[in-house]
């Protein structure tokens, strides 16, 4: 169909499909599809995949600046990127037609639903075609049969290991590869994201380094604040989503830099960034260990508690920023803008719909899901549920809004930065403004009345949702829970982590 190869290959190519891995440096599957063979590197962007529900724009903005990236470093091991534009099992049926496919390799991809019925299509068609696909471990995610028993051991064995060897490619000659597309080529909806993070592994790197040679240094202290927290957090977790970076060299980075600092502060907040490196992947194990979590209730008793059609005027304030509870609408505001929030506060947006707002899970989650740049399915889904109280295995942590604004940003910086609308209340009203005496002449006109009274909200949802803790059979089945997902305490003093079961640190991947 396309042009044919300069020279033959008569035991035909090792395709290596590119997914979450976007990069050649420690890359397992390129290591070993060129260990094999001719390699052709693969990555096929899929319209049906980018215009799902928890797809967005930044989000392919960000793959698309990596993908271009990613294709300079491979043409200077000897063989360009190879773009197709299209549904999976098309277009490997093409490719095996002009060329031959010997081996299919790739990573390990704990994804969304609709990726993980595409790897069984794939799957499918390479049985039936009698073609091996060769699936390599990303990171800490164990597939298959897994048992939380000695887990957190085995992140570190592999964590230390080292990396994969950069292969170099075999040139394969002319070969058709399409133009990285526009947005709305593929279907992507206009997504405005000023200040988006950028894609690609030199961005990747730059973070890196500046993360651990200076901004670190307050990480611990200043992680929570969302003023002070988009600097002292690393920003890495695009990168770690998207596979710019390895999780493996950011590890081993991040402990060769505590050995090398002196200073209890340097020590304590590289030891808590390694730990949420670990807790990355305890996440995704629980979405990898049960897909239907991105569905369904982690405990079966909550199912029908919230009504699933959500109350849409609810639904789109709390979108839009505009709900009348200035914190809550400054951080969904700074995530519209910026496609990113410290872990607090996303945990909190998240809360509010799911307590104060009486919001179903699903909807909430995927706008969220939609506006992380650094979405990560197997983070993002057991985590929503987490802050919805729908786990029955975790404290339900209800936010009271106002104080989560007064404690977090006491000086009102934050809010005023994004609520501009707000500069006629006085300071000491900023997070309650229907308090102030001129609360008349800003509410109702410059930004809106609160559309729920956050106090008896949360009593309300407390008691439903400790109602049904006290429901017949929730131990039994919470105590299975346990047993598959929950952390284990480990009796070895930790070198550079802590154990997830310590960390109560909600909603996002290290960052």
């Amino acid at each position: 169909m396309f042009a044919t190869l300069a020279k033959p290959f008569p035991d035909g190519l090792q395709i290596m499909w590119f997914k979450r891995d976007l990069r050649v440096q420690d890359n397992g599957a390129l290591a070993g599809a060129a260990a094999r063979g001719p390699v052709l590197p693969l990555y096929m962007i899929e319209p049906e995949y980018w215009q799902q529900p928890d797809a967005s724009g930044r989000q392919w903005a960000f793959v698309a600046e990596s993908l271009r990236e990613l294709s300079d470093a491979l043409a200077n091991l000897g063989q360009p990127l190879v773009l197709r534009v299209g549904e999976a099992v098309p277009l490997l049926q093409e490719l095996h037609a002009d060329y031959g496919i010997a081996a299919l390799h790739s990573h390990e991809e704990t994804g969304n639903g609709w990726t993980f019925a595409r790897d069984r299509r794939v799957a499918a068609w390479c049985r039936a075609q009698g073609i091996p696909w060769q699936q390599y471990r990303q990171h800490g995610v164990e597939r298959g049969p897994s048992t939380r028993n000695g887990w957190a051991a085995r992140w570190d064995k592999m964590m230390a290991q080292p990396g994969a060897q950069t292969p170099a490619l075999t040139p394969l000659g002319p070969v058709f590869s399409q133009a990285v597309p526009e947005a709305r080529a593929i279907g992507v909806a206009a997504d405005p994201c000023p200040q988006r993070q950028r894609g690609g592994r030199s961005a990747g790197l730059a973070l890196q380094q500046s993360f651990l040679a200076r901004r670190a240094a307050q990480y611990q202290r200043a992680m929570s604040s969302p003023l002070s927290g988009a600097n002292a957090c690393s920003r890495l977790s695009p990168h770690i989503a998207y596979g710019t970076l390895s999780m493996r060299e950011i590890a081993q980075a991040t402990w060769a830099r505590q050995t090398a600092l002196p200073g209890a502060q340097w020590r304590r907040s590289l030891t808590s960034f390694s730990g949420r490196l670990h807790w990355h992947c305890h996440f995704i194990q629980k979405l990898e260990d049960r897909p239907s979590l991105e569905h369904e209730n982690m405990h079966r008793a909550y199912d029908g508690l919230r009504p699933r059609r959500p109350d849409q005027a609810r639904l789109e304030a709390w979108a839009r920023g505009e709900t009348g509870l200035p914190f809550v609408d400054a951080c969904m505001r700074a995530l519209t803008a910026t496609g990113w929030l410290n872990f607090r506060m996303r945990a909190m947006l998240m809360a509010l719909a799911s307590y104060h707002l009486w919001l179903d899970w699903r909807t909430p989650g995927l706008h969220l899901a939609r506006g992380f740049t650094d979405y990560e399915p197997g983070i993002h889904w057991p985590q929503v549920q987490m802050q919805s109280g729908t786990t029955g295995i975790n404290t339900a942590r209800i936010y009271n809004p106002a104080k989560q604004g007064m404690d977090q940003d006491p000086q009102g910086i934050f809010t005023r930065r994004w609520l501009p609308e707000l500069r006629e209340i006085p300071d000491r009203f900023l997070q309650e403004p229907w308090k102030a005496p001129n609360a008349g002449q800003v509410l109702g006109r410059a930004y809106p009345f609160p559309i729920i009274d956050h106090l008896q909200a949360a009593r309300e949802a407390r008691q439903k949702i400790w109602a049904v803790r006290k429901s017949p059979g929730f131990r039994e089945e919470a105590a299975k829970i346990v047993a598959k997902h929950a952390s284990r305490k480990t009796s070895r003093k930790p070198r550079t982590r802590k154990d997830p079961a310590q960390l109560s640190l909600p909603f996002e991947q290290p960052s």
